[in-house]
């Protein structure tokens, strides 16, 4: 899978994925291989990916969009909190 996370400054971040971990708006939720198309409003809160190694990684932002579709995932975020 390929996720883009994507800031009104910057691309935060480009790459394969094995899972994608978001804030949804109705509670967080997972994304997997295959998962079928959604968009999702995020709240303030960790998005956790973990990479084709198993490294895991975590941003905190402060809501935003999420779109997944053909294994190809578009996380546009209000902000990043560093």
């Amino acid at each position: 899978m390929y996720l883009e996370i994507i800031t009104p400054e910057k691309k935060l971040f480009a790459g394969e994925v094995k899972l994608v971990k978001v804030p949804g708006s109705k509670g967080s939720f997972e994304i997997l291989n295959n998962h079928a198309p959604i968009i999702s409003t995020l709240e303030k809160g960790s998005v956790r990916i973990l990479n084709p190694e198993g490294i895991q990684s975590f941003f905190n932002i402060g809501g935003g969009v999420i779109e997944a579709k053909e294994n190809k995932i578009i996380l546009l975020a209000e902000s990043v909190q560093e």
